[in-house]
């Protein structure tokens, strides 16, 4: 029988580890070839909706590339149906809403999710990971409530943010109202993924770098230190992620978060020398995969430099995988990771 690998969550925690851990965000599909084969037949939700497929999805990189934890295959959408949000997935395209919000009335239609009844799919994959297939941590997930606001406004992928602003901006009301209930539905999604087994979960707020530090303070801060708050009585590590965000993280460091997620755009050191205490998750640019070994191996190896100079680091891209990367390279990445993080 194989042994319960859970380095990944003490590295979360701080506490001391052999090596440095891995994964991937968006590792569960897009660049590999079994994955897309099913995406032939199946949409993404179409997926989800099969514990036993998603189960599969879950855990191909795992088994293919050896990471430390595996990350449920699902989208920050997919709760969204639940509380009355007609979301299309469409490719090349995203996340496509054809009836936005514009007001208060659109905001006080919004229903509640009851995760057990409206979401049974993503808790029987959990199940049937955690109990049965995996020997590392599942990583729950869920968007942010200004991400998902953002698509919910916009009607889809924004270059700008302009509606998102526009809203928050000039209807205070409305727009406290959207982040309570996107607050508390996240609140049961996540609270429902700890308790049917996930062991971490991951916060993407993958969009709220476009507001300055005192909007965010303003605007979102206060929601998500609820979220967090909420999630902490559950005792599983909790991470915090955003793209383009790294002017934030002083003031996610201040959040009952355990690891900050960083892209590519500072490095782990320039994090550190922000006194930025937490966990650091991160942060290779995932165009780096599509370059040579020497300098993907170069730039790795700065990075774990860098990420043991305190004892908490999880290693990670700085975004997604793209369909671009090679499953081939994740593999030899995760070996190069490993062994040279290894303590000796």
């Amino acid at each position: 029988m194989t042994t319960f690998n859970d380095t990944i969550l003490r590295a979360f925690r701080g506490e001391e580890i052999d090596y440095t851990p891995v994964w991937y965000m968006r590792q569960a599909g897009r660049s590999q070839k079994e994955y897309r084969e099913l995406k032939k037949k199946y949409s993404l939700f179409e997926i989800t909706r099969q514990p036993e497929l998603c189960a599969y999805v879950t855990r191909l990189p795992v088994e293919h590339y050896n990471v430390d934890a595996a990350v449920l295959y699902k989208d920050i959408m997919s709760p969204l149906p639940a509380i009355g949000v007609d979301v299309e997935i469409q490719p090349g395209v995203g996340p496509v809403i054809d009836d936005p919000i514009t007001s208060l009335a659109d905001v006080e239609k919004l229903g509640t999710i009851d995760p057990e009844s409206d979401v049974p799919y993503v808790l029987d994959t959990i199940r049937l990971l955690t109990k049965e297939q995996l020997h590392v941590p599942l990583i729950g997930f869920s968007g942010a409530p200004f991400t998902l606001a953002s698509y919910m406004i916009e009607g889809g992928p924004s270059k700008n943010y302009h509606k998102t602003k526009a809203f928050m901006y000039s209807d205070s009301k409305a727009w406290f109202t959207l982040m309570d209930k996107l607050a508390d539905m996240t609140i049961a999604y996540v609270s429902a993924q700890i308790h049917a087994g996930a062991q971490a979960i991951q916060i993407f707020d993958s969009w709220v770098g476009t507001l300055s530090v005192e909007d965010y303070r303003t605007y979102i801060k206060p929601t998500m230190d609820k979220i967090f708050r909420q999630l902490r009585m559950h005792n599983v590590p909790l991470i915090l992620f955003g793209v383009g965000a790294n002017h934030l993280i002083r003031d996610w460091n201040d959040l009952p978060v355990d690891v900050i997620g960083l892209d590519w755009r500072i490095s782990i050191r320039e994090a550190r020398q922000m006194d930025i205490t937490k966990t650091l998750q991160g942060n290779l640019d995932p165009a780096f995969l599509l370059a040579d070994w020497e300098t993907i191996e170069a730039k790795t190896k700065q990075i774990i430099d860098q990420g043991k100079e305190l004892p908490n680091h999880v290693f990670n891209l700085g975004h997604g995988v793209t369909p671009e990367i090679r499953p081939e390279r994740l593999k030899e990445l995760t070996t190069l990771i490993h062994r040279y993080s290894k303590r000796r």
